[in-house]
């Protein structure tokens, strides 16, 4: 083992730098025996030096100047956490530019810019790490990059928002509605002030974005993927998919089929006895689908300040270590593919659909008649509540593609029969080999 130290430098001093930096410090007397050298932080970079911070800094480490750092040749790792699309992107092009190693857990910008950073990475050699920027603590990145590369992986379904799956798994077990979750959850620090991102499936969207790129190699970018969120949901439809046997939850689906990939988020009724229907609070959860290995699934904390820290250091170790033994941009982007995405109309899926309408006969005739001139076939039809002359109708098709679905209720909408229809949400199918 040599003695040589290793110079990092952290962006960012906010709840994640915090914790990298508290992990730095805590285990430097075992990176000897971990990397085969000392890890020693060199620089941390800041908006305001002068800010009252929670834990006790060396303030000489602290600096507003980013060219304090890109111009340092002794500093060969540059971790990034401070999150959005700039001024990170720039930092993290002319570090790589500069001959750095680059770790990042930074999902907004590699789900839309990734191509052009991993294309820096290649042509300098150097290691573009970002196991943090899905699913916090949870390993996920370098299992689809390394552990799974001997497999042809098929699909992966992901709870990957941890405030969203709060709001719903409070819904769920007491009955409360959205807007009093959601407040409780801003209150507790599990939802952002504007919990825009969160709720309406964009956080979510953009870690599906990197996944799938790995998992399909393909490059897949935010834009390519549908995003619904859960703010519209009712406490009626969450009472429904208990009676059916479901739990709703706001899921990330990505697969590859041979018309192209697949990749959305929104609410889906998942069957009790699924892995991810019992995966609860802000815990998150990633299954995994693969020719060979079959199904496993990644659970554990998504988000926070120690387990994101977490994921960010082993990609520090594991970037130091390959500077030590002079092998830095082994594991690159592995976007081999140009393969399309498709478009949210051409998926199949199974779905449950609420719709008020006139109590009286035919009614149903009437509905199951549109529907089955649009190819749209009925498993389950329950016809409960009734108030006045209307009545409550609830349906769960079989599999069906969305666009089949979508023209048939825009004939159903005009129906003189029905007032209203309440609620439109995917239900999970058990298998690609359905279609």
């Amino acid at each position: 083992m040599g003695e040589k130290k290793i110079k990092v430098a952290i962006l960012g001093l906010g709840t994640v730098g915090t914790g990298v930096y508290k992990l730095l410090t805590q285990q430097e007397d075992d990176f000897l025996w971990k990397i085969g050298s000392q890890l020693e932080i060199s620089k941390i970079l800041v908006n305001d030096i002068s800010k009252k911070r929670k834990i006790d800094i060396d303030k000489s480490l602290l600096t507003d100047d980013w060219q304090n750092i890109v111009n340092d040749d002794e500093i060969k790792i540059v971790i990034e956490v401070i999150g959005g699309i700039e001024p990170a992107k720039t930092y993290i092009l002319e570090a790589l530019e500069a001959g750095k190693n680059v770790v990042t857990a930074n999902k907004d910008l590699l789900a839309e810019h990734g191509k052009e950073l991993f294309e820096m990475a290649n042509k300098k050699a150097k290691d573009l790490a970002f196991e943090a920027s899905v699913a916090g603590g949870i390993p996920i990145i370098r299992p689809l990059k390394q552990c799974l590369a001997g497999n042809s992986v098929e699909e992966i379904l992901g709870i990957i928002n941890g405030t969203t799956n709060y709001i719903l798994t409070k819904m769920t077990n007491e009955q409360v509605n959205f807007n009093d979750v959601l407040l409780e959850a801003q209150e507790l620090g599990y939802a952002e002030a504007d919990p825009t991102a969160d709720i309406e499936g964009y956080d979510a969207a953009r870690k599906l974005a990197i996944l799938s790129s790995i998992a399909f190699h393909s490059r897949v970018t935010f834009k390519d993927v549908y995003a619904q969120g859960i703010s519209n949901l009712s406490l009626v439809d969450i009472t429904y998919a208990k009676e059916l046997g479901y739990v709703i939850k706001l899921i990330g689906v990505a697969r590859n089929t041979e018309e192209g990939i697949e990749a959305r988020v929104h609410p889906m009724f998942i069957p009790n006895n699924h892995p991810l229907a019992a995966v609860n609070d802000s815990f998150n959860a990633v299954f995994v689908k693969g020719n060979a290995v079959g199904e496993t699934m990644f659970f554990g904390r998504g988000a926070g300040e120690m387990p994101t820290a977490s994921a960010v250091l082993g990609d520090v170790i594991d970037v130091a270590r390959n500077i030590v033994n002079n092998c830095t941009g082994r594991i690159a982007c592995t976007c081999f593919y140009n393969n399309p995405v498709k478009h949210i109309n051409e998926i199949k899926t199974k779905y449950y659909l609420r719709l008020q309408a006139k109590d009286k006969p035919g009614v149903l005739a009437s509905i199951a008649s549109v529907f089955g001139n649009h190819d749209v076939s009925l498993a389950t039809v329950i016809q409960k509540h009734r108030s006045g002359n209307m009545a409550e109708i609830v349906v769960i098709t079989d599999y069906v593609q969305e666009k089949h679905i979508n023209d048939a209720l825009q004939i159903i909408k005009g129906l003189s029969i029905v007032s209203e229809i309440s609620a439109l949400i995917r239900v999970y199918s058990n298998s690609i080999d359905e279609e």
